[in-house]
């Protein structure tokens, strides 16, 4: 008896696009959804060559297609061309994963206008022309699985980071009205909102916090957390990519609209 709890019966065959996937959350996400039998649309900037190497490693890892798609997430008409070919390719697109993010920090009067626009459009925009492209051929199919990567900052709010909460909480509002209009179509959409998570970036951002207070890496990590966190530890990577795996499993085939922390009891206060 298969167990429903395992998600290779449900994306053996499937197609994933997973946005701001080249490293980070995003490369995790692709990377155990690639374990699960998922081919892969991964998404996002840097070294050519670089992504040429996580592309060939993840298909030679799990034995699945991957595709590497440069769309830019601040241009509609690139993000519906990232869909279009990933089902002209694949046959369609049964799991997609708005995760492509970008933060500034800055008090409201002095936030540049630029930087809201750009972070409202990669946060938050890209995931509606993501979906609304997608979400023809999922109805066709009666099935597909939509997971936007919120944050606590989707639930919560922090000072100086009006644009990043702005958009995360409206990513949150996005995925219940998503749900609601997909409920019977086979279709479920669920946002993952993490706390601190250890990514590359986090790590420059301690490296420059232990500096300038004269700290230990690991006294400025204890501080960063303790800030927000309960509980002192960082959220992996790969907990968020097993969660999202979880998320398309018949199990949770009765799981839509919701938000899920996983954020070491950050929004429980």
């Amino acid at each position: 008896m298969t167990d429903p709890t395992k998600g290779a019966s449900m994306l053996q065959g499937k197609t994933a696009v997973v946005t701001g996937s080249t490293s980070g959350i995003g490369l995790a996400i692709a990377r155990a959804l690639a374990a699960d039998g998922a081919n892969v649309v991964i998404n996002g900037f840097g070294d050519k060559a670089e992504i040429e190497r996580l592309r060939a490693a993840i298909e030679a890892e799990y034995g699945v297609k991957t595709l590497y798609s440069p769309a830019d997430m601040t241009k509609p008409s690139e993000i519906a061309r990232m869909i279009a070919t990933a089902e002209a390719t694949f046959g369609g697109v049964d799991v997609l994963v708005n995760n492509a993010g970008i933060q500034h920090v800055a008090p409201v009067e002095a936030f540049p206008a630029e930087m809201w626009d750009a972070i409202i459009a990669v946060n938050l925009s890209a995931a509606f022309h993501a979906i609304r492209a997608a979400l023809p051929g999922m109805k066709r199919r009666k099935w597909g699985r939509i997971i936007n990567t919120a944050s606590a900052h989707g639930l919560v709010a922090s000072a100086h980071k009006a644009a990043y909460v702005a958009a995360k909480h409206g990513l949150v509002g996005l995925t219940k009205v998503v749900a609601i209009e997909t409920a019977n179509d086979g279709i479920t959409c669920n946002a993952i909102c993490p706390g601190w998570v250890l990514t590359p970036l986090v790590e420059q951002q301690i490296a420059a916090r232990a500096a300038a207070a004269g700290q230990t890496v690991e006294a400025a990590q204890t501080a960063l957390l303790a800030e927000k966190q309960p509980m002192l530890a960082f959220t992996r990577p790969e907990s968020i990519g097993a969660l999202a795996v979880f998320l398309c499993t018949e199990a949770a085939a009765t799981i839509t609209g919701a938000a899920y922390p996983i954020d070491g009891g950050w929004t429980a206060q």
